[in-house]
Formats: structure tokens, sequence, C-alpha cells
């Protein structure tokens, strides 16, 4: 679920709702910018940091939710002077009053989410109101580096280095809702817990098993060549995980797989395990370069442990370094 949808699920039902976005992160700080949380008059969901700065922006959060006529704070926290939290940086949050009137603008951005590829939002400062519009188009936001700019009417950035905005500025937000697809083959013990660990994570989970018995919410259930078939065609962009009950399955979605060259390939399996599948693939005609490609064992190397849970930790962290590595690479 995404903030948009938990935040419209509380529109619909007239539920007091503020919505707190970071926008912007100087120097070293809890949150980046673009984490969001959602404020009601008894509970919070997300989490822009904690300690006294989500502390402080909770309580300003409720009283704007308290008030009729303003709809809209932009506060900026130097958080060492101000909160005394010993990170030191600089804060600037967008705290909005969210009503029945949010519900189009916040129905967009759900649905934009679900789409899963770049999108901005946009709001216009209009006296004591905010005006929200979903910018599809790549040419619409401004600052594609930045995650947030303060920009004018007509979408030029405001000059300074902490600009305020005035009647008919606005607030653009460049949104990465694409989410890379981890194939998971594989449902048993250790396949679950890696399901729950990425969850909450910025990957789409997308898990399959041959099994009538391991089916179940978010699981696949289908016929062994199907499986073969779906590792074969990975995606560029694809985390592959093969994992199954069946050493032979794992083999043929392990060379599936490294035909179709996803970004990343790992099997569960201790080193044997590896070096036995090793020389079948050569048998096969790949190379030591597709065979470099292979991740097994899966997850951090440190981490010993054969208890799903802490497996399902390792690889979570392994995949989200890869990321980042990725991402700081592009």
């Amino acid at each position: 679920m995404t903030w948009a949808s938990e935040a419209l699920a509380a529109v619909r039902k007239g539920e007091p709702v503020a919505l707190v976005s970071v926008v912007s992160a100087e120097g070293s700080t809890p949150r980046e910018a673009g984490a969001r949380m959602l404020v009601t008059p008894g509970r919070q969901s997300g989490t822009i940091g904690g300690g006294n700065l989500e502390h402080l922006a909770t309580d300003q959060a409720r009283k704007l939710l308290a008030q009729s006529a303003r709809t809209y704070a932009l506060q900026d926290y130097p958080l060492g002077p101000l909160l005394s939290q010993c990170c030191g940086g600089y804060v600037r949050l967008l705290l909005e009053r969210l009503d029945d009137a949010s519900a189009p603008w916040l129905e967009a951005v759900d649905a934009a989410y679900a789409r899963r590829r770049p999108f901005g939002i946009a709001a216009l400062f209009k006296g004591d109101q905010l005006e929200r519009v979903l910018l599809r188009q790549e040419d619409q936001w401004v600052g594609r580096v930045a995650p947030a700019v303060l920009a004018n009417g007509a979408g030029h950035p405001l000059a300074g280095k902490r600009p305020r905005p005035g009647e008919g500025d606005q607030l653009i937000e460049r949104i990465d809702a694409a989410k890379p697809t981890v194939l998971l083959f594989g449902a048993g013990h250790v396949g679950q817990a890696i399901a729950r660990a990425f969850a909450p994570l910025p990957f789409t989970l997308d898990q399959r098993d041959s099994r009538e018995e391991a089916g179940g919410p978010g699981v696949s259930v289908q016929d062994e060549a199907a499986l073969v078939e779906a590792a074969g065609s990975a995606g560029p962009d694809d985390y592959v995980l093969v994992l199954t009950h069946n050493h032979d399955l794992d083999y043929r979605l392990v060379r599936a797989a490294m035909g179709a060259k996803p970004r990343y390939l790992g099997m569960i399996g201790s080193a044997t395990k590896r070096a036995r599948f090793e020389r079948r693939l050569r048998d096969d005609g790949f190379s030591e370069g597709d065979l470099a490609d292979l991740t097994c064992p899966i997850g951090i190397p440190g981490l010993k442990s054969k208890a799903p849970e802490i497996i399902a930790v390792a690889v979570a962290a392994d995949l989200l370094q890869r990321l980042e590595d990725f991402k700081n690479a592009g």
C-alpha cells in the first residue's frame, strides 16, 4: 500500500489526516527528501526519521488538522540548534491537511504508482490553499536530479538556496515509482521469509512455485515448464532468486535465467552445489563469464546462519546494496 492509497482510504472514511513530506534535506538528516508520513489525531503511519523532528512535525500536523482556514505549512528545521538532534543537518517539511477535495489527486497518484513509472506531482501555492496536480510527462518535471524543487508558475526554479514560495509558485516533486522485479522461484520456508522481508522494500516481488500446497497470497502456482519459461523471460533489470524444493528444477531455472541475463541471478545452496551446477553449465555451453554472473550462496557473506529469517535479511541487504550501486553508477 502506498502513502497515497492509505491517505485516500482515510479521506474516504472521513478521518482527519495530514500528509507530512520531506521536500529537502541538507547535510546529515534522519531521512532523505521524498520521505513521508501520515498523521491523524490518534495515530501516525510512516516515518520521517523519528526523534525530535518527527515529534514536533507530528504535533504541528495535528494543530493543522484543528485549523479551519489554512491547509498547509512549509517549515524549515535546523536539526542541531532547534531540535538538539546531533545529525546537524537541515530539513524542509511540507505539512498539508487532506480532505474530500484531495481524493481526485490522491487517486491519480495511486494509479501512477501502479504503473511503476516515474512521475511528478506539483503543489501550487494559492493563498492558504494548495492545489495538487499530477505530472505525467518528463518534460514537466523541473530539477530531474533533485527530488523536489520550488519553481515559479512557468516552471523555472526559484533563486536562492532556500527560497520561500509566493502566490502562484509551485513545489514540483519527482517520484520514482519504478521498482525492479524480483522473480522468486520457491515458496518454502526460506521463500516465505524472503517474501515477508521484501514486502516493504523498493522491489516488486513475483513469487512462483510448482507445488499446489505452496500456493497462498502472493504465490503463483505453475507447472515446472511454465516456471522455466518465466526464468528464461527475465528482463535485464530483473533480480532472479532460485530456491525451489528440487535441485533439478533449480538447475533448469538457473540455466534458463542465465541465458536471459538478468541484472542479478542468485541460487540458494552451498559451494558444493555451485561447483556441481557449474560443471553442468559448462557442458551446456556457458562461458566462465556467464558462470561468474551466478551468486551462490545467496546473501551477504558475513551471515552464515541457515535460519530462514536470517537468510532473508542477508538476501535483502545484498539486493538493496546492489540496487543502490546500480543507481549510483547511473
